[in-house]
């Protein structure tokens, strides 16, 4: 007890000092320090259950996750999927984990309350779940309470590695439903702003960067392609970042073009680095510093990265669909969960420990563009060639067959240069390629406030067999 009455005395002193240099009594719980403090010494309290899974975390992040110890988790969590839910009834619990099924989204739509924990279905404390994607499809399923855990702890780890520190305030930028809004009490408690992305035309990109500037935002968290357009405003409007605070920028759920990722750090002259995340599972990875790839967060959660066309282990460096056990939620086992995402992955392993890193993610399968030969083409490629055309505000690509492409283009066409667009992007698709190019007022967003930037309509790679998806 005697290190929390030091840390208790030193809180007294540090708060004595901010009303000292303010001259009025602030409560603790409004500095960004004292809210550190205060978040480590409750968890203190409670056991350090946070304290100790982010330590692992560390660790792990530092020296790579012990082999057996995963392999522990998976069959623990196996057992537990065998004996408490309808799906996994009737497998055997000493089962191995590439002979179980893989799932997905629609599995876990059409089989809800099989996949449910008997033991924790009515547990007070679990937390309800619940994403539409990008088929405005509701998916819903719940976490138990050290599973939130789990995810607090690789929440803090992965922000403090992009920048990011409990009790910094926080902007977020997303599309703000129902199931994920929050209490005045909660924006409070947690310093954050909450941002709405459903309209992102220039008066509500003004009054964002007004509010960024005023409140002394310290972190931006938002989708990756409304971060996209707050850059293309500050740059078209002349705005300077100098007297706002921003210290991290972390885009979530869409790939953002490299140039935007630089433009930004230059702007706000702070890091960028993407989290890998889903509402399903939690945050479980992030963007290294130089590069488009990912670190993951192997202690909480098993990848496979499973073959385009069936469900055997991709090559080493071949392109392949991630299926993610999560490896602590036991209210709603999530074993061999194909999410949709594709990547080259690289799993370096060394005295009975290892790391695994996404070389390349390439994102949803239906952004995957492929060219006239039939090889995929990073969506990267595309990204990052249109991002900085002069006069492109907006834009879609779109693949409308084997060989036939269309790209939707919104901005000035009295700047847009088409035939440097069509000799940028022709190089990556083969000379066989049709390219048409079409002006259009708006890029239409999707239900979930997300701007798709990569459309694939082809039925031939639509209907590929293997798919999980």
């Amino acid at each position: 007890m005697q290190w929390q009455m030091r840390l208790k005395r030193r809180l007294r002193k540090k708060n004595a000092g901010v009303t000292q240099k303010h001259g009025r009594g602030r409560r603790m719980i409004l500095d960004e320090k004292l809210r550190w403090f205060g978040f480590w010494l409750l968890d203190s309290l409670k056991g350090k259950q946070i304290r100790t899974y982010y330590n692992q975390i560390q660790r792990a992040w530092k020296e790579g996750t012990s082999i057996r110890e995963t392999e522990e988790r998976i069959q623990a969590l196996i057992a537990h999927a065998v004996k408490t839910t309808g799906f996994y009834k009737d497998y055997p619990e000493d089962i191995e984990l590439t002979d179980l099924p893989v799932v997905n989204k629609d599995t876990f739509r059409q089989n809800y309350e099989q996949f449910l924990s008997t033991t924790y279905k009515d547990a007070p404390d679990n937390r309800v779940m619940c994403t539409s994607g990008s088929t405005g499809t509701p998916l819903r399923m719940i976490q138990n309470r050290d599973k939130i855990r789990h995810n607090t702890a690789g929440g803090i780890f992965l922000g403090a590695a992009a920048g990011y520190y409990i009790g910094m305030k926080e902007a977020f930028i997303r599309v703000w439903v129902n199931n994920v809004k929050k209490s005045k009490f909660q924006l409070f408690q947690e310093n954050l702003i909450m941002m709405d992305s459903s309209r992102m035309d220039e008066q509500a990109l003004e009054k964002m960067f007004r509010v960024i500037e005023k409140k002394k935002v310290k972190c931006l968290v938002g989708y990756s392609s409304a971060l996209g357009e707050l850059s293309s405003y500050i740059q078209k409007a002349g705005k300077g970042c100098s007297c706002c605070k921003v210290k991290a920028i972390i885009p979530i759920s869409e790939t953002m073009p490299e140039p935007v990722r630089r433009t930004l750090e230059k702007q706000f002259d702070c890091p960028v680095r993407a989290w890998y995340s889903n509402e399903e599972n939690g945050i479980m990875g992030l963007q290294n510093k130089d590069n488009e790839g990912y670190r993951i967060d192997t202690e909480t959660y098993y990848y496979e990265i499973l073959k385009m066309d069936s469900d055997e282990p991709a090559e080493p460096g071949e392109l392949g669909r991630i299926v993610i056990t999560d490896l602590f939620n036991y209210a709603f086992p999530i074993l061999r969960y194909d999410n949709g995402d594709t990547a080259v992955a690289t799993r370096k392993e060394k005295n009975g420990r290892y790391k695994l890193y996404l070389d390349e993610l390439y994102g949803r399968r239906s952004d995957l563009i492929y060219d006239c030969e039939g090889k995929a083409v990073t969506p990267y490629i595309i990204t990052n060639n249109l991002w900085d055309i002069e006069g492109v505000k907006q834009y879609r690509f779109i693949q409308e067959d084997v060989k036939d492409y269309t790209i939707w283009l919104n901005g000035d066409p009295q700047k847009m240069n088409q035939e440097e667009i069509l000799g940028r992007i022709r190089p990556y698709l083969g000379e066989e390629a049709r390219i048409k190019v079409e002006l259009v007022d708006e890029i239409p967003v999707l239900a979930s406030g997300k701007r798709k930037y990569i459309e694939n309509r082809c039925e031939k790679y639509k209907n590929q067999t293997g798919f999980c998806g």
